[in-house]
């Protein structure tokens, strides 16, 4: 069992660390955090009966084997810069930080080491997230199933050449955000068709759980599993006849494609900012 420490207990270091724990790939002793907010650093060691500390990124760093920056990527720098001398090549580096590349990451480490860097998307929170992960070419086979049993404590996990990432990052890293959009519009159809709020809501989420877990587990193409819902001259094909005529796939498909752009534009402008770092 490897010694495992968070920098950073948000929204997703927190999960991590639920899920570590809950998946046993760390007991409470093998497991350290820490945060800049007090209160949270209270409350994530209260919830999961670790060491937090407030000030202690070079002092976890240095007892730990595998360290996870989940910090956001304009923090990553001085978190780097302020743990560094206590990095060794033996340890694992992980960043969760969207749009900072690893050779970036390896720039500011400035010493040969194993790299990790994961995009998580907010569902970890639940246990149902999506992560996509890459690599530099210093890890073993041992090290990266080591790091993809982190992140299969929280969901699914998927491996990528890093130039993926951006794409990554607009599929999966902001698609629940597409996904709230259709529960929102589904909820406010059947409030115009005379359902309550309540029924609307647990309805709408309830579908959109229950599809997805059937393209999971049936592992049909979603396109064949929409044709099974569909009769000849029904309600759905007519449902199905507006979404086309409003150009739903067309818009779905423009929102990855836009928001790769974004991504890579964002990764560019990290590394012009901090690319000169020593």
């Amino acid at each position: 069992m490897k010694r495992i420490a968070v920098l950073g207990a948000g929204n997703i270091g927190g999960a991590l660390i639920g899920g570590i724990l809950k998946a046993g790939v760390a007991d409470t002793e093998h497991l350290r955090a820490t945060d800049a907010s007090a209160a949270r650093a209270e409350e994530i060691a209260a919830k999961y009966l670790i060491e937090v500390s407030r000030s202690g990124n070079r002092q976890v760093t240095d007892w730990a084997e595998v360290v996870i920056v989940a910090v956001k990527p304009p923090t990553v720098p001085h978190v780097i810069a302020e743990i560094r001398d206590a990095l060794r090549e033996d340890q694992m580096l992980i960043s969760v930080a969207a749009a900072f590349p690893i050779a970036l990451l390896e720039k500011l480490i400035g010493k040969p080491m194993p790299v990790f860097r994961a995009m998580p998307n907010i569902p970890v929170v639940v246990g149902e997230g999506a992560t996509a992960l890459a690599v530099n070419g210093a890890a073993t086979a041992e090290q990266r199933k080591f790091v993809e049993s982190i992140f299969r404590s929280t969901g699914v996990v998927c491996t990528v050449d890093e130039e993926l990432m951006d794409a990554v990052t607009a599929l999966s890293g902001s698609g629940p955000a597409y996904v709230y959009m259709v529960i929102e519009a589904l909820i406010a159809g059947g409030l115009k068709v005379g359902l309550s709020h309540e029924i609307s809501t647990r309805l709408a989420e309830q579908t959109v759980l229950g599809a997805a877990k059937l393209v999971r587990e049936t592992m049909l193409h979603p396109a064949i599993l929409k044709d099974r819902v569909i009769t000849p001259g029904g309600v759905t094909i007519s449902a199905i006849h507006e979404l086309e005529r409003h150009g739903l796939r067309a818009m779905l498909i423009s929102a990855v494609e836009t928001a790769t752009r974004r991504s890579r534009e964002l990764t560019q402008s990290l590394v012009a900012k901090y690319g000169a770092a020593k």
